[in-house]
């Protein structure tokens, strides 16, 4: 494609330095330029891209796409200037991959728990139907049966769109994906055309990034805004709405040509569970919907997993789904990875590795443990450093109050501290009963070392990850893998 077919979908913009060259490729990071490429300058946390113009030329960059000019460098290839490079990179990525989302079924899940287990939920109800399908999320992305790594809950609109070319291109009908509050604030779905938004909840995180909770209920609802006002009978757009979260009222005005879909458990919903009955083994409820009833006896455990799979129901009787096919799908779950995942090494007690890092998350754990235990509730949790201090003395209170003993450690310190995030979730259980190790792996030990029949340990926070950052390392480390190895005494 040549550079002017290209820019053909910006508005307008101002070119120095003229030519057409051919690009093959568009790049934002300029280690990944080569001939053919337009390099797009973006101004980032830590870095900015301006600052690597050179880099990009004597890669062999054919063009420069940035927000502003360099009057002290000799460029001699095209440079365009527009004034806003990460809007215009989501829109030329758009464009130069063909639209992908507008070939395929795309459902975008937000929400502050629950976004990782109900896309995979929704992915395997597809699945079952016989669709090809894609995934995206904070575990990896997926193209069939496929798995790529990420760095990002909700990648770059560049990595977006061209994984959503992928998938176009392996035949994939239906995408599912994790859409952060940080992505939607930052633009990076922008030109990604959703045909199902789903909400799971909205409860405390990320005020490090937006400050406060109106500002994250404000960029969560960008998704529903982007469903638009325009009413499709042919290809209708849905929203799939929480109803006993009370932001989904707002989320009903801001998503004005799209269908809407309720789904709950405590108040009157189009998809609602009823007689919910949990044990260390699974959970069974009434499921009511506007294509039929059933009783469903599954093995995820929890009031929040019933809530996961109310999401998932909804989503695909939205997208026509035989009822037969999502009730078999739901029944026959085995469960994600570092949700709610046992670690079972025939010991007489139970272990329990979950993603659970925000106040709610955690609180919903602990009460689903407590509705089966029979001997006392062990926790252990930590903090993530360079992340909202706010919630710290929050998790604290929530651990002590809901579990025999708590238990503080460290999450993924980063570039804090750990002694420091430990006084702050200290802070707030002040005269309570707790202990603390800085060392997450000596926390398991002792946990594991001091139960005993009957009890549960609940470990948190960190559930699928295998690592964990300290300073600027990555460090392998794996909760599951930790837990197993302190089951059989192995140091």
């Amino acid at each position: 494609m040549e550079l002017k077919s290209l820019l053909s979908c910006l508005s307008h913009y101002k070119q120095l330095q003229s030519g057409n060259p051919p690009i093959s490729s568009i790049e934002m990071d300029s280690r990944q330029v080569r001939a053919g490429s337009l390099f797009v300058c973006i101004n980032g946390f830590t870095v900015d891209g301006h600052d690597f113009v050179e880099q990009a030329i004597s890669n062999g960059a054919s063009a420069i796409l940035a927000e502003r000019e360099l009057n002290n460098r000799d460029i001699k290839i095209p440079y365009i200037v527009v004034g806003d490079t990460k809007r215009a990179l989501a829109q030329l990525a758009d464009y130069f991959y063909n639209q992908p989302t507008k070939k395929l079924r795309l459902i975008g899940v937000t929400g502050t728990n629950g976004k990782t287990t109900t896309t995979h939920i929704i992915d395997e109800i597809f699945k079952a139907n016989g669709e090809q399908t894609g995934l995206i999320g904070t575990m990896y992305i997926k193209i069939g049966n496929q798995t790529i790594d990420v760095k990002n809950t909700t990648p770059e609109s560049l990595v977006l769109q061209k994984t959503f070319k992928d998938m176009v291109e392996h035949k994939v009908t239906t995408a599912t994906m994790e859409v952060s509050s940080h992505a939607l604030d930052m633009g990076r779905v922008r030109g990604c055309d959703y045909d199902i938004a789903v909400l799971t909840n909205l409860t405390q995180d990320h005020l490090d990034y937006h400050k406060t909770m109106e500002n994250y209920a404000r960029a969560k609802g960008i998704l529903f805004a982007q469903l638009g006002s325009s009413i499709n009978y042919e290809k209708p757009k849905f929203a799939i709405l929480n109803n006993d979260d009370s932001v989904s009222e707002l989320y009903k005005k801001l998503t004005a040509g799209a269908q809407i879909l309720t789904y709950g458990i405590d108040s009157e919903s189009d998809v609602r569970a009823t007689n919910i009955n949990m044990s260390g083994q699974g959970t069974s409820f009434s499921l009511t919907t506007p294509v039929g009833e059933a009783e469903i006896s599954m093995k995820l455990v929890g009031k929040f997993s019933v809530y996961n799979v109310l999401a998932a129901v909804s989503t695909a009787i939205a997208a026509k789904v035989p009822f037969r096919v999502i009730i078999d799908t739901v029944e026959n779950l085995q469960g994600v990875a570092g949700r709610f995942e046992l670690v079972n090494e025939n010991q007489d007690y139970t272990v329990i590795v979950d993603y659970s890092h925000t106040p709610d998350s955690l609180e919903n754990a602990l009460t689903t443990v407590k509705q089966f235990a029979k001997g006392k509730v062990y926790v252990i949790v930590g903090c993530g450093g360079d992340r909202d201090k706010t919630k710290r003395p929050i998790m604290a209170q929530i651990a002590v109050k809901n579990s025999d003993v708590a238990i503080f450690t460290s999450d993924n310190p980063r570039t804090e501290d750990p002694v420091q995030i430990l006084k702050d979730m200290e802070a707030g259980v002040q005269g309570e009963q707790y202990q603390v190790f800085v060392d997450r792996k000596e926390a398991i030990y002792y946990a594991v070392g001091i139960a005993e029949k009957d009890d549960i340990i609940l470990i948190a926070g960190k559930g699928h990850e295998t690592y964990q950052i300290v300073g600027k390392q990555i460090l392998d480390f794996d909760d599951r893998k930790i837990a197993r190895e302190a089951i059989k005494g192995e140091r």
